[in-house]
């Protein structure tokens, strides 16, 4: 809400991308992103997947009134929680009981209660760069190495009593550098002269020739600790009272006040705590035997099923309630649902089970309905972007770090305020990094994505609208990145395709498509091609453009 200034958060897809490669469980996926912070004795990596409950829509705006955002935020945290895990439109009771399923309002709030625990409130300024405290700082493994091994270096410069002394001082030190900040005025001088000339002589004891490489040292690993990237976590404070507005009005406090418990249709959550916590709703989520593990199998089982066939086995992802389509095969989404528990929520195993059935090997077709299970669709936005810079070898596949900034038109970002910002565009292999890293602008989202339909990202989306128009085509076919692109995919053609028109012809086929031309797409691209013997890498970039640009390169069959 409000200025949309950048948030902290890259580590937390440092995160997510590592869990997946990882593989780690989805019951444990799960429960450290809803509540990584409270697990007993948690990590640094499970209070970073902790940030997960940061991700939703904020304001940091002067003179916000606090409980309206604490009861929108509220709100958005119960649709996210329902829709991704349960399958349920619990957001509907907002404001009054449900229409068609049994969750009633007294359910909703009694849901958020979970999360009036964070600490994520209140005007923390729009400056730039921004702070939304609680964060921590994340470093990548390779500067933690050089850090320990400058630490070790300076250690072993120091002898014991050394190591003392220089300790008090620093210690005397920080404590004249706090008063300097508060004295006043008159006193400022007196304090300063002290900090200048404290430890002098006590340095001279550790010998001139130590110090020069200690201060050196110190200076080096200063310089690597500023490359820590921070990152917004969860973090447990006393619950704010959570009651249930009357009509979702936020400004109405006359409603009975709830604490933290699950929709009551659905039973409850077993335990001797006064009250629950965000993590005894994680494992009661994921739990299938006391609670509701399997209703979340289903509604995840569901969810692969459409990222790799084009279309769920139940159509809406997020209500498989009274107003969602039944399952098509609603005994194959039990057992998928059953292969995924007794598999131990194993994503991968599940994954490959799935792509080696003779289900998924199928011929694709269109979508008429029930009577296809393999869909043809386009690529998600990332993808084209990701696809086409993989076909010419510009893609650059690094994993992990902040996010890049590609090209993007200039004075796109003339209406962004508080505070006015520029886009300058990363240089060098940064503009070649996978769309995942792209750097996201709620308000003003990237315009080639914008073009192939990606979502804003104010709101989870599990499924994204599809639309036909000519954006995208114009995009493809103007956008610098494209263009660059189709460049290197000519350069690649030319120097790597063989000897003869045929031959490179075949090689461009074969690396957009997976394919050989027909022979009328040969005939088509020859009428493009001034000299069929030249080897020259602009003689090719018609035929490149041409293959980048059509739509079987950018669907998924």
């Amino acid at each position: 809400y409000h200025g949309d200034q950048p948030h902290n958060i890259s580590p937390y897809r440092d995160w997510v991308i590592g869990a997946f490669n990882d593989n780690l469980p989805f019951d444990r996926f799960t429960r450290e992103q809803l509540a990584g912070d409270l697990l007993p004795g948690s990590t640094t990596e499970q209070k970073v997947a902790s940030g997960y409950n940061r991700l939703l829509q904020t304001t940091h705006e002067g003179g916000l009134q606090l409980k309206e955002y604490d009861a929108i935020y509220a709100a958005d945290r119960v649709r996210n929680l329902s829709e991704v895990w349960m399958g349920a439109t619990v957001g509907c009771a907002q404001c009054h009981d449900h229409k068609y399923d049994p969750y009633t309002i007294t359910d909703h709030y009694a849901l958020a209660a979970f999360f009036s625990d964070l600490a994520d409130r209140g005007f923390t300024g729009n400056s730039l760069p921004t702070k939304r405290p609680p964060e921590i700082i994340i470093h990548r493994p390779e500067n933690l190495a050089e850090m320990k091994s400058l630490q070790e270096r300076m250690n072993a410069l120091l002898a014991p009593e050394a190591q003392k002394n220089f300790q008090d001082l620093q210690d005397r030190r920080n404590r004249l550098t706090a008063s300097l900040r508060k004295a006043k005025e008159k006193d400022k001088a007196v304090l300063q002269k002290r900090l200048d000339t404290i430890g002098r002589e006590r340095a001279k004891l550790a010998g001139e020739k130590d110090l020069a490489e200690f201060a050196k040292l110190r200076k080096l690993r200063a310089e690597i600790e500023k490359r820590g990237r921070p990152t917004m976590i969860s973090q447990a404070v006393k619950p704010r009272t959570m009651r249930v507005l009357r009509r979702g009005n936020w400004m109405d406090e006359s409603g009975p006040e709830v604490l933290p418990a699950v929709p009551g249709f659905l039973g409850a959550i077993e335990s001797d705590k006064d009250r629950l916590t965000r993590l005894d709703l994680a494992d009661w989520l994921t739990d299938p035997h006391k609670g509701k593990g399997k209703l979340h199998a289903r509604v995840l089982a569901n969810r692969l099923w459409y990222l790799f066939f084009g279309r769920g086995l139940a159509p809406d992802l997020t209500d498989f309630g009274g107003q969602g389509t039944p399952p098509e095969h609603p005994e194959l989404l039990d057992n998928l649902a059953w292969s995924m528990l007794d598999g131990k929520w194993d994503l991968k195993a599940f994954v490959k089970d799935l792509l080696l059935s003779r289900t998924y090997r199928q011929a694709t077709l269109p979508d008429k309905g029930f009577g296809s299970l393999q869909v043809a669709r386009r690529l998600p936005a990332e993808f084209v972007r990701d696809n086409t810079l993989a076909v010419s070898g510009l893609l650059v596949r690094e994993i992990g770090g902040p996010s890049v900034k590609p090209f993007q038109p200039a004075g796109y970002y003339r209406h962004l305020n508080f505070p006015r910002r520029s886009y300058k565009e990363d240089p060098g292999d940064a503009q070649w990094r996978r769309g995942l890293y792209v750097h996201w602008q709620r308000q003003f989202l990237h315009p080639m994505m914008k073009a192939f339909d990606a979502p804003s990202r104010e709101e989870c989306t599990t499924q994204r609208p599809q639309s036909n128009t000519p954006l995208a085509a114009l995009v493809l076919l103007n956008d610098p990145t494209f263009l660059k692109a189709a460049k290197a995919f000519a350069d690649k053609i030319a120097s790597k395709g063989g000897d003869s028109f045929e031959d490179r012809l075949s090689y461009a086929f074969e690396q957009a498509l997976s394919r050989s031309p027909d022979a009328f797409e040969r005939n088509t691209l020859a009428a493009l091609i001034e000299d069929r013997n030249s080897e020259s890498p602009e003689n090719w970039m018609p035929v490149a453009r041409a293959v980048l640009n059509l739509a079987e390169t950018h669907l998924r069959r």
